[in-house]
């Protein structure tokens, strides 16, 4: 017995290591997948092996990435490699290329070729496609659609910018709620296909939504139930009219896969799904980063962006910012008999001022995030202030004490110096947190964008603010 035992355990043992490493085919099929390169792609074309190139595309390539490589291929290169594609993989593509990549694939595709692209588009990648291409093109793309699609299009593009319902997608499965299970499996064979997710089913009744049901509750449940029976009908839900990045936090949130979005009578007319809204909230993040670097947002990429357009996007910010320091010269014009009696005062100055916009800048940077998750309201504005002060009254006593002592031992001054330092060091500290915590705050209350009270901003106000107490101390410390 203990020997059959042991054989069966060293059986197991070995079926345990063959689940466990991968098989050869497999590890063949990767080392496939990695040699598709776009160096192997050029040379499949020139020795004109088409067959063998439409295979690889079609299993060892994703559509992103062949996207991303199709964007430094010419535009005979990149028609070829089109239409080597199989319709869907064409379609989805064709939706991550950029919009230049885009309009030089348009220009060459003949009116069918167009078409079929079209028709294996759902309809708000169609959408957002058109909102980037010039009229001219955009007459083409429209003429390659249906009148039902068209129509359903300009209904789309009708919607405010940045709002839920420019982001949705108008296909989704609708169930009645007197429907069987086994019919409204029926009803997701016949019509999931053409649906961008069959996870979430949406229960109306006269368009209205009334509930929600998931594939998981249908398949688990007997046939013979119906809708109304296992709906939830406590459901998320949006108006079109919403802002798409408290949809997309919304979906994030509750860790949905797609979120219905109605009109005012709360009759459905759309579903925002995950991949949109992780596309949303990239899109936000991008365009907070580039306010707080003083930088105009632009969707186009890095090098998609000519030279003038980024001089255009970064010009005025630089321009304000420049202007602003006049403040700061003046102030310092008004204290130059100070300056001349005590000339040594002045080296302080950049090491107060990169300090104070250092600490301003940390404040604020939290605060935007936590007004990004939804962590912090204008309501919290007490509680973070109060919390800000605290932290910069331990940071200022650290910075202080360490600050006196440099001086003291690198000789730049004596004791009322050091002090004199130290306590324009902590005001300035303590200013800084209290401006870069509030700011924020503020801009969200009156509705502009808290990254536009961030870093350049902030460090120009904590500027002057600075300046101005280090000599109204210094006037106070060394009467002059």
């Amino acid at each position: 017995m203990g020997e059959e035992f042991s054989r069966s355990d060293a059986d197991l043992l070995h079926n345990a290591e063959d689940i466990c490493d991968p098989p050869q085919e497999t590890e063949d099929y990767m080392e496939e997948r990695e040699e598709l390169t776009e160096e192997r792609i050029l040379e499949m074309l020139e020795n004109r092996q088409y067959k063998e190139l439409k295979e690889e595309l079609e299993n060892n390539m994703y559509p992103v990435d062949l996207a991303d490589i199709l964007a430094d291929f010419e535009q005979k290169q990149l028609v070829m490699v089109f239409r080597l594609l199989a319709k869907e993989e064409a379609a989805e593509t064709f939706t991550y290329m950029n919009s230049d990549l885009r309009e030089l694939l348009i220009n060459a595709l003949t009116d069918s070729e167009l078409e079929e692209v079209m028709e294996e588009m759902y309809l708000d990648d169609t959408v957002d496609v058109l909102e980037e291409m010039p009229a001219n093109v955009v007459d083409r793309l429209l003429m390659a659609t249906d009148e039902e699609t068209r129509q359903q299009i300009n209904a789309l593009l009708q919607y405010p910018e940045d709002s839920a319902g420019s982001v949705m997608n108008v296909d989704y499965i609708a169930l009645r709620k007197e429907m069987t299970v086994a019919e409204s499996i029926l009803k997701i064979r016949q019509v999931g296909l053409n649906k961008e997710t069959i996870y979430t089913c949406y229960v109306t009744e006269k368009r209205r939504l009334v509930g929600v049901v998931d594939v998981k509750e249908l398949l688990t449940t007997s046939e013979s139930k119906t809708v109304e029976e296992i709906m939830d009908t406590n459901m998320l839900y949006a108006h079109t009219t919403d802002d798409q990045e408290e949809v997309a936090r919304t979906i994030t949130k509750y860790g949905l896969i797609a979120l219905p979005i109605v009109d005012h009578e709360m009759c459905m007319v759309g579903i925002v799904t995950v991949d949109d809204a992780m596309y949303v909230l990239q899109e936000e993040v991008t365009e907070d980063i580039s306010i707080m670097a003083g930088v105009s947002p632009n969707e186009e990429s890095y090098f998609g962006t000519g030279v003038i357009s980024h001089v255009k996007n970064r010009l005025p910010w630089l321009l304000f910012l420049m202007l602003s320091a006049t403040i700061t010269q003046m102030i310092m014009n008004h204290y130059e008999s100070a300056l001349a009696v005590m000339p040594q005062l002045a080296g302080f100055i950049p090491m107060l001022m990169g300090t104070g916009g250092n600490c301003g800048s940390q404040s604020s940077t939290l605060v935007i995030r936590g007004l990004a998750v939804g962590e912090i309201e204008f309501g919290d504005i007490v509680k973070v202030i109060f919390k800000e002060i605290r932290v910069a009254l331990l940071i200022s006593v650290i910075l202080s004490t360490v600050n006196g002592i440099r001086i003291l031992v690198m000789g730049q001054g004596d004791v009322m110096i050091a002090v004199t330092i130290g306590l324009t060091m902590a005001c300035t500290i303590i200013l800084a947190k209290i401006v870069g915590c509030t700011l924020p705050l503020v801009a969200k209350k009156i509705g502009l964008d808290p990254a536009i009270m961030a870093t350049p901003l902030i460090s120009t106000l904590v500027d002057i603010s600075t300046v101005t107490v280090y000599f109204a101390i210094v006037s106070l410390v060394f009467s002059i």
